[in-house]
């Protein structure tokens, strides 16, 4: 059976109203290693412990809200640092049963939640996590970061299994000169659990879409079309792209997960919102390809929502702007005006 067409946003909720109070409330709160490393073993704990009850209770006020949104805007993705300091030394603390029950029963709360209303989740480690570097030790925590990655999934009962109900732990392919065999190799190194959840983008440096192609066979490509827009020097990719049926291959009968976003409105003030941004013309008048590459705060470009909107066709989209929440509404509002 077809999934439905999903789009959704990434990780941190903005109230309409800009209420401080809300804000706080819906978001995820953290801390530094260096402040956790100043206090004694039970005020670790403390300190983590009413992170954590902070943090379950954001992670539950956002999945209600996604819930409450029409089926098309049932997509989040969850922020990597909901747990601070999990993957480090520190994290021993989270063994602590006070704190293991907390977390468990909170994204055992928010898995429900997720399973009964259709959303699909998603994260994305940092930059840092790189599975073909040459350095042992960045790949030894890479390993661990997406292990930890996985056990949040697991908790909400979103691992075990090819991406079950579409979840995903996404990351991106690394330094272009290692190449995509290192990857393939430490890929194996993890559990199976995290296996089955791994997905990998395009960039617009090191690995481009037809880079990322070789690897299909044991990893789903997420297509950023910004970052592909940035890398090929203006390409819109269509959805009848033949490198496409790839991509959708890799998925394995599951509905792909793509990214979108698009140039800051203040560097195309004067653009024309219902004409596609043209790289190379742009280039022409003094922008760089760097300052492209920055994501606007609204998804401003209607020409880019019509485009976005047909491959909504055959992929789920998240949206990486940095009005959140707001943006991808914004997304959604003119794509069901133009299946109206």
């Amino acid at each position: 059976m077809t999934s439905p067409a999903r789009l959704g946003f990434c990780c941190k909720f903005i109230p309409e109203d800009g209420d401080p109070l809300a804000l706080k409330r819906m978001n995820m709160a953290s801390t530094t290693i260096s402040a956790l490393s100043r206090l004694d073993g039970p005020r670790v704990t403390e300190k983590l412990l009413g992170l954590a009850r902070h943090n379950m209770q954001a992670l539950r006020l956002q999945m209600e809200d996604v819930a409450a949104r029409p089926p098309l805007q049932r997509l989040l993705r969850v922020v990597s640092s909901i747990l601070p300091a999990y993957n480090h030394p520190l994290g021993v603390h989270y063994r602590e049963p006070v704190l293991r029950e907390e977390i468990e029963r909170g994204f055992a709360e928010a898995g429900r939640i997720a399973r009964e209303a259709g959303i699909r989740i998603s994260m994305h480690p940092d930059q840092f996590c790189v599975l073909n570097s040459a350095s042992d030790k960045v790949v030894e925590n890479s390993l661990g970061e997406l292990e930890y990655h996985t056990e949040v999934m697991r908790m909400m009962g979103l691992a075990g299994g090819w991406h079950p109900l579409g979840s995903v732990v996404n990351i991106h392919g690394g330094g272009r000169a290692a190449g995509t065999e290192p990857f393939r190799a430490n890929l194996a190194r993890l559990s199976e659990d995290c296996r089955n959840l791994l997905t990998v983008e395009n960039d617009e440096v090191s690995f481009g879409l037809e880079d990322l192609l070789p690897l299909a066979d044991v990893v789903p490509i997420v297509v950023d079309f910004h970052h592909h827009w940035i890398a090929s020097r203006g390409e819109y990719i269509l959805p009848d792209d033949p490198r496409l049926d790839r991509v959708r291959e890799s998925w394995r009968g599951v509905r792909p997960l793509t990214h979108t976003s698009v140039s800051r409105e203040g560097l195309l003030a004067e653009h024309d919102p219902d004409v596609l941004p043209d790289f190379n013309a742009l280039l022409a008048a003094g922008i760089t390809a760097r300052d492209l590459r920055g994501h606007s705060d609204m998804m401003w470009n209607r020409a880019l929502n019509r485009y976005i909107a047909g491959h909504l066709a055959w992929a789920d989209v998240e949206v990486e702007a940095k009005m959140k929440n707001l943006a991808s509404s914004q997304l959604a509002a003119q794509v069901e005006a133009l299946a109206a």
